[in-house]
C-alpha cells in the first residue's frame, strides 16, 4: 500500500487562472473550508492490478452519531449506490461519517463504519444501530475490482487520517482508479463563500468523479473536449464496445455551515447536479449520479429515536430564510463544477489492470484548448 498521493501541491483550477463561475472560493477552495469537516484517504496501489482505495468525510468535530445533522439527497441517475439514503430521506438527518470507494468494496466499507461506530459507543450500548452512508463508483478499467482489496483496516486508517486543511485530490483514496471524461479522474474538491448580506456562509463540495464523455467536457464554459480528442490524448475505452465511454458515475458530497432544514439540504443537493451538467455530465442511463448535502449548523437535535421522558417534546431549530437561499444554490453549482475540474487536473496518468492507461489532463493542454475558444473561462 502506498500513502495517499496528490493534494495542495498539484495544479488546481484557480492557480491556473481558470475562473469557474463568479463566486468567491474559500481560503482552501475545499470542502474543509466548512468548519469541522475533515477528510482522510487511503490509497491502494499494488502491482499491476490494484488501483483503488477509500476516502472518508467526517462531517463535524462532534460525533455525528450522537449529534445529528440535517441532510438531504438527490439522485440524478440511479445506476449506483449511496447506502443509508432511505434513512436520510425519512429522517432528514445525517447520522454517520461518509465514505467513498469502489463498487465491489461498498459492503466491506459500510460494515467497517458500523464496527467503528460500535467500538466508539462501547459494550453498554445494547440498543445501538447504524445505517452508514457509503458511496461507490466503478474502477474496473484500472483496478482488479473483483478482488475486493479494500479491507476494514483501510477504513480505520482513513478515519484516523481524517483532518481539516488541504484535501488530497486526484488518484487518491476512493478515486484512485477512476476515469472522468476520458481522462484520469478521482477525488476533487472546491468551495464558495456567499456574500455577507446573505449570511456569509460557506458551501464546500467533494466529488468522486468517474463519469462523462470526452466530447462533452466543458471547463468554465469552454467546450474543450471537442478539441482534445482521442487523437490528441488516447481514450482508455478504445478497445471496448462503442458507447462505453461516459458510462461511469459521480458521487457529490456538499457541506455547508448555513442553517438549512432537510428540505433545503435536498434542494442544495439537487442544484449541485447542475455543476455536473456544466462540465458535460448528462446523467446517462449507465451512470450513477448521486448527491448528498448536509448542514453543519448545530440544531441540538435529540439523537434517540425512542420515547424518552428525559427528552423535550419540542426543540427550537434555526433555518435560513428561503429568500436568501439562491446564493447557496449558485455556490453549490460552482463548487461542484470546480471540484470536477480540480479532480481532472490533480489526477496523473495511470496504467493499471490489463495494461489499460488513463491519461491525466495536462494543465497546458487544457489552457491551450481554452484559448482556442477566445480564452473563455480564463481570468483576466
Amino acid at each position: 500500500m502506498e500513502a495517499a498521493r496528490g493534494g495542495a501541491g498539484l495544479t488546481r483550477a484557480r492557480e491556473l487562472g481558470i475562473a469557474v463561475g463568479t463566486g468567491t472560493p474559500g481560503p482552501l477552495d475545499a470542502i474543509t473550508d466548512v468548519a469541522g469537516v475533515r477528510v482522510g484517504s487511503v490509497t491502494l496501489h499494488e502491482g499491476e492490478d490494484v488501483r483503488t482505495g477509500v476516502t472518508v468525510i467526517v462531517p463535524s468535530e462532534a460525533g455525528v452519531a450522537e449529534h445529528h445533522l440535517f441532510a438531504g439527497c438527490h439522485t440524478l441517475n440511479g445506476n449506483g449506490d449511496l447506502t443509508g439514503l432511505e434513512w436520510v430521506r425519512e429522517s432528514g438527518r445525517l447520522t454517520s461519517p461518509i465514505a467513498l470507494t469502489n463498487t465491489h468494496s461498498l459492503g466491506v466499507v459500510r460494515d467497517a463504519l458500523v464496527a467503528a461506530s460500535a467500538a466508539a459507543r462501547g459494550e453498554d450500548e445494547w440498543l445501538f444501530w447504524a445505517l452508514p452512508v457509503v458511496g461507490e463508483t466503478w474502477d474496473g478499467m484500472l483496478n482488479d475490482i473483483g478482488g475486493q482489496h479494500v479491507r476494514p483496516e483501510h477504513v480505520d486508517e482513513a478515519l484516523a487520517r481524517a483532518a481539516g486543511g488541504p484535501v488530497e485530490e486526484g488518484a487518491v483514496g476512493g478515486g484512485t482508479g477512476m476515469i472522468c471524461h476520458g481522462f484520469k479522474g478521482g477525488i476533487g474538491t472546491a468551495s464558495r463563500v456567499v456574500e455577507a448580506r446573505h449570511g456569509g456562509y460557506t458551501v464546500g463540495v467533494l466529488v468522486q468523479a468517474n463519469h462523462g464523455d470526452r466530447q462533452r467536457l466543458t471547463v468554465a464554459g469552454a467546450p474543450v473536449g471537442r478539441v482534445i480528442g482521442h487523437d490528441v490524448v488516447p481514450d482508455p475505452y478504445e478497445d471496448l464496445p462503442e458507447g462505453t465511454e461516459g458510462a461511469g458515475s459521480i458521487i457529490v458530497i456538499c457541506a455547508t455551515d448555513a442553517p438549512l432544514l432537510p428540505h433545503q439540504c435536498r434542494s442544495l443537493a439537487q442544484r449541485a447536479s447542475l455543476g455536473v451538467a456544466r462540465t458535460g455530465g448528462a446523467g446517462e442511463r449507465s451512470s450513477g449520479d448521486i448527491l448528498l448535502a448536509f448542514s453543519t449548523a448545530p440544531q441540538a437535535l435529540p439523537p434517540s429515536e425512542l420515547v424518552n421522558d428525559s427528552e423535550p417534546v419540542t426543540v427550537p431549530v434555526t433555518m435560513l430564510v428561503d429568500s436568501h437561499i439562491d446564493p447557496l444554490y449558485y455556490a453549490a453549482i460552482e463548487a461542484t463544477e470546480a471540484a470536477i475540474v480540480n479532480a481532472l487536473l490533480a489526477a496523473e496518468t495511470m496504467t493499471g489492470r490489463r495494461g489499460t492507461t488513463a491519461y491525466g489532463l495536462e494543465p497546458e493542454l487544457l489552457l491551450e484548448a481554452m484559448r482556442r475558444f477566445g480564452g473563455l473561462g480564463l481570468a483576466g
